[in-house]
């Protein structure tokens, strides 16, 4: 059973690869075998040493830059994959953009007086950037009549976030609700995720959205608190929790898994 998991070989892209959830994608990819290529908007030797350390030199990472937002960019990228490895196999939309509590004010204000420009800017990264990645390493993954994609979304993008647990930074002064944007482009994904399974079942090519919840990350402690409190388990993920997904869905073992949303989130959306 242990060999239906196998992904040896694979050339498998990372958008947001330097990020902290792509990085741990990434890393869980090489270990397992694959052939992965680490996309990102800015690529640079410190960027990348102090994401990978010694294992950015294994020959089985390449590090490529390219905007997520610009065809051409992408285009550029698959090229120069397909020169390398071949044709990828697997993709993974990790980029993203999002307003985290220690955004400017205006980010994080009132629905009423959210910015356009904010809105976007956002919808143009998770959103229009993933139909994007999907259109151009996807239509190459179609041509070899194989291939995985996997749709990164949240919590935020099936259900409304619970902005009481920003309740302590409207105890004051402060307007602070988390912005409309985020939630809007994750919930996109889901269907354009169910509009590509079905578009390329015939291709072999399988589409999933993977629905995370938090991770830590710095956070203050009164927003971990009111987090905490909202989890059934108790707690924001690690870092590393989710990457057993990224390889089950890239593997043979969900070889019938497709138009699928799996959701990892402690228990978020339970109650």
């Amino acid at each position: 059973m242990a060999n239906i998991f196998d992904i040896n070989g694979k050339v498998i892209v990372v958008t947001g690869g330097l990020g902290q959830l792509g990085r741990n994608y990434s890393l869980a990819l090489l270990e397992s075998g694959a052939k992965v290529v680490v996309l990102d908007k800015y690529v640079t030797d410190s960027l990348v040493n102090s994401a990978f350390g010694a294992q950015a030199n294994d020959e089985s990472l390449i590090f490529l830059e390219a905007d997520v937002t610009d065809r051409k960019s992408l285009v550029e990228a698959e090229r120069q994959i397909y020169e390398a490895w071949g044709a990828p196999f697997g993709l993974v939309n990790n980029a993203a953009l999002d307003s985290p509590p220690g955004a400017p004010t205006e980010e994080n204000g009132p629905f009423e007086t959210y910015p356009e420009e904010s809105f976007d800017k956002v919808m143009e990264v998770n959103s229009k950037g993933v139909f994007l990645c999907c259109q151009v390493f996807g239509t190459r993954m179609a041509s070899e009549g194989r291939g995985s994609i996997i749709n990164i979304s949240s919590t935020y993008g099936i259900l409304s976030p619970d902005q009481t647990i920003y309740d302590y930074r409207r105890s004051g002064q402060e307007m602070f609700y988390k912005p409309v944007a985020y939630s809007v482009s994750k919930s996109s994904l889901m269907n354009l995720t169910r509009y590509l399974a079905t578009y390329w079942a015939p291709q072999n090519v399988r589409v999933n959205t993977l629905t995370l919840a938090g991770v830590y990350n710095g956070q203050d402690e009164r927003f971990l608190e009111n987090y905490h409190k909202r989890v059934p388990l108790g707690r924001m993920a690690k870092e590393d929790e989710y990457s057993g997904a990224v390889i089950f869905l890239m593997s043979e073992a969900s070889s019938y898994m497709t138009g699928s949303n799996m959701v990892i989130d402690g228990g978020w959306t339970a109650w």
